[in-house]
């Protein structure tokens, strides 16, 4: 603990005294970039070292945004978010930890306020479905043109589903 300024004293002597004595017992000795000097970046870029605390910390530029804004942006970001997830509880809880950050947000505002509401999780689940539907089936199909077939197409022609299977199982066999 620092110990406090005695009335009469200045300021700067103050400082100084404890900036000394703290060489003095060498809390400055090994410290990152001791002896380098002190990095600039563009002269023309005013928030130089902003960029360079996101860049050093792995953070995303909307980490500076405020909380409403970030909500905003995450939801805009949904689709692409939802359509990367396999299993449907996942999404769903997704969009719940979502609803639970923008209801924070609501009872709580910070500026901006920006008109936020709870995303509709049905809905979004209707839409997942679809698309992953979707997605599930350019996934075969892209497996199965990689693939070597392995019944001729003409054997399977209007067969029902049950037989291209049987069919499939035992030539394999």
């Amino acid at each position: 603990m620092t110990e406090r300024k005695k009335p009469g004293v200045t300021f700067e002597s103050w400082v100084d005294k404890q900036i000394r004595e703290a060489q003095d017992n060498g809390a400055f000795e090994g410290l990152e970039g001791t002896g380098k000097p002190i990095p600039v970046g563009d002269p023309g870029d005013e928030l130089w070292w902003v960029r360079g605390y996101l860049k050093r910390e792995n953070l995303p530029a909307d980490a500076l945004l405020p909380t409403a804004l970030q909500l905003r942006k995450e939801i805009e970001r949904l689709p692409s978010t939802l359509i990367g997830i396999r299993r449907e509880d996942s999404a769903r809880e997704v969009l719940d930890e979502l609803n639970a950050r923008i209801v924070d947000w609501i009872r709580f505002p910070t500026p901006p306020i920006v008109p936020l509401g709870p995303v509709d999780v049905e809905n979004w689940m209707e839409s997942w479905r679809i698309n992953r539907a979707e997605v599930d089936r350019l996934e075969r199909e892209h497996r199965s043109q990689s693939a070597e077939p392995l019944v001729a197409a003409s054997d399977t022609a209007g067969a029902s589903w049950w037989a291209r299977v049987r069919r499939t199982l035992t030539w394999r066999r």
